[in-house]
């Protein structure tokens, strides 16, 4: 980026085409007659050579004057910077990976879907700390809040039914969400849960974990995941080996509904794999990062090239004056 402190005094280029117009005025308007005061000056000279080069000292004098003009007016340049800063989210995913989550009512199966879906709203999320909580009969933590979606969506892949002793125990996986966001220092700290049941075991129900996340200025996402009606589970058989058996879909959505409501959140239903991935769009939206960019430009002086080229120019106009291109007496 280039600009001049002070464009005005170029204005002053303008007397330049004046000064030449004057210039060729003068010269043609003179008498082509010479007088010399002796024969001798005129054989030490080189008619030749001055003639060639008559108009020379006047366009260095001309040259010179509008590098001057230009250094005055003082050429900069600038470099533009910019400050980002962001104010990221923290955000802890609770995922039931109980038994009932193969069920394949969503292609090809709940946790599949769920991971695949997961996986990406985790990536979109690139100035937010993500952490990841899975439960069934129990909770635990699967990565603690970290910038690095990479590590997430590589646990995420890595879940599968069957970790955890077989259960759904709701209140514990949020609770357990709600204590590794409590040492967050974000301005904003939420939870998104799923689940595809009813909470049956822990030793904390989801209401009394909301509680505890409202308490603590935290907002619950819950989304209750499955078909209405029947839904088809594989179920391993030690006798006749893997075997499919249909299950009634019971996801407690009065629960997940008061649980998010306690919180300030939303609760989702998400009945295939298509309207899972619009909900996780939604949190998406709902959850904006704050990003403030400021434009810094800083500018540095260019007039010493145009006012050097300006002095050398005037040198080289009295040195050859005097010299080379001088004028006979």
């Amino acid at each position: 980026m280039y600009r001049f402190e002070d464009p005005r005094l170029l204005i002053i280029l303008l007397v330049i085409p004046v000064l030449v117009y004057l210039y060729v005025g003068r010269r043609y308007g003179r008498s082509a007659t010479i007088l010399y005061s002796d024969v001798e000056s005129l054989r030490r000279s080189d008619m030749r050579k001055t003639g060639r080069y008559r108009h020379s000292l006047f366009a260095m004098r001309v040259a010179a004057l509008a590098v001057f003009i230009v250094a005055f007016a003082r050429p900069q340049t600038g470099v533009t910077s910019e400050t980002v800063s962001t104010e990221g989210i923290d955000i802890v995913l609770a995922m039931d990976v109980s038994s009932s989550m193969l069920a394949e009512d969503l292609e090809p199966n709940r946790l599949e879907a769920a991971k695949v879906v997961a996986a990406e709203f985790v990536a979109g999320r690139r100035n937010d700390r993500i952490g990841l909580v899975v439960f069934a009969g129990e909770a635990f933590t699967q990565a603690p809040l970290t910038l690095d979606q990479s590590v997430i969506t590589d646990l995420l892949t890595q879940m599968e039914v069957g970790m955890i002793e077989d259960g759904t125990a709701v209140g514990m996986g949020l609770a357990t969400a709600v204590k590794r966001l409590q040492v967050s220092e974000a301005e904003s700290k939420v939870v998104v849960l799923l689940t595809d049941g009813r909470s049956n075991t822990g030793e904390i129900g989801p209401v009394t974990a909301a509680q505890m996340a409202q308490a603590l200025g935290m907002k619950v996402y819950t989304i209750g995941v499955g078909s209405r009606g029947i839904a088809r589970v594989p179920v391993d058989d030690p006798i006749v080996g893997r075997r499919y058996v249909s299950m009634q879909v019971d996801v407690d959505e009065p629960t997940l509904q008061e649980v998010a409501e306690t919180t300030g959140g939303r609760y989702f239903r998400a009945t295939d794999r298509e309207s899972l991935a619009q909900i996780y769009s939604e949190i998406d939206a709902l959850e904006t990062t704050e990003i403030e960019v400021q434009n810094f430009t800083s500018y540095g002086e260019l007039f010493h090239y145009p006012l050097a080229a300006g002095l050398v120019l005037l040198f080289l106009e009295v040195g050859l004056g005097q010299t080379f291109l001088r004028k006979l007496p």
